[in-house]
């Protein structure tokens, strides 16, 4: 797998199968190495398996399908059916997601990573380890990582939490970081950007606990956040700051890094098509 990909919701993508083809040709031809399907996506995988019938080599992985939304059986139904067609090139990335959406479901959510393991171990007990990852931010999924899958999706987390990922992983399991950019140098703009996008996120203790952990304080993560946490978990500026906040999950012991691109209006509402080409720029996929 090469070193940069994408991250961006399932939600954003066109419903019209031509217009996703044609993007995720354009994904491939720009030089980027997998594209992470996040937002929680259907059981049914059917978002991955178009990218992957419309590209040769593109590496596809979902980043990452809720345990308390899915349907175990048919996603591993989904999976086999990929894996039958396109060998390689797919991981299935999975998780146990946050209370309000297990609550939403009807579900206490208690024990969580007991679930997952549960999940992996039962359900997805046909899909090789070696295919599927977790999304992981404390040591316990962390080393559940290391002992039943590919690898770990760690999602929001710093360089900092990459490093002390890597040591927990230890040197074969994949570590494949999210990461947030937005491709502007005005301050003012590039955090509001970012507020828009990270608001949800701080109603969740699940990143809260591990954010505190790595240098954030409760005020940081009150209200929208501080400029302090929207500097730390949005890289922003000028082509060479943006390549090296990507480029130290890389320096920290990363594999790969899925970068999602933020837009002045925060999470894009469609496929960013043109600041994905700006990001290929700057990363010099073409040479990486």
């Amino acid at each position: 797998m090469r070193r940069y990909g994408l991250w961006a919701p399932a939600g954003i993508w066109p419903t019209d199968p031509d217009a996703v083809a044609e993007a995720a040709r354009e994904i491939e031809h720009l030089g980027f190495g997998a594209f992470w399907v996040g937002g929680s996506p259907a059981d049914d995988l059917a978002l991955a398996e178009a990218i992957l019938a419309a590209t040769s080599s593109l590496t596809v992985g979902t980043s990452i399908v809720d345990i308390w939304t899915s349907d175990g059986d048919r996603l591993a139904a989904s999976h086999a059916r990929i894996r039958q067609a396109y060998p390689g090139r797919f991981y299935l990335g999975v998780g146990s997601g946050h209370a309000p959406t297990a609550e939403s479901r009807g579900q206490a959510y208690t024990r969580p990573l007991t679930r997952l393991r549960d999940f992996l171990t039962g359900p997805l007990s046909d899909v090789p380890a070696k295919e599927r990852m977790i999304a992981a931010l404390g040591p316990k999924t962390l080393r559940t990582a290391a002992e039943l899958t590919a690898g770990a999706l760690p999602y929001l987390m710093p360089p900092a939490h990459t490093a002390e990922a890597r040591r927990i992983l230890g040197d074969g399991p994949l570590l494949v970081p999210e990461q947030k950019v937005f491709l502007g140098t005005d301050p003012a703009v590039a955090r509001t950007a970012g507020r828009r996008a990270l608001r949800i996120y701080l109603q969740l203790p699940n990143y809260t606990r591990q954010l505190i952990r790595y240098g954030q304080d409760d005020s940081d993560l009150a209200g929208a956040g501080s400029d302090r946490f929207i500097d730390a978990a949005v890289v922003w500026g000028d082509d060479d700051r943006v390549r090296t906040g990507i480029d130290a999950h890389l320096d920290a012991g990363a594999d790969h890094v899925a970068v999602q691109v933020l837009t002045e209006e925060g999470s894009p509402r469609r496929l960013p098509l043109a600041e994905w080409r700006r990001l290929a720029a700057l990363l010099d996929l073409d040479q990486a």
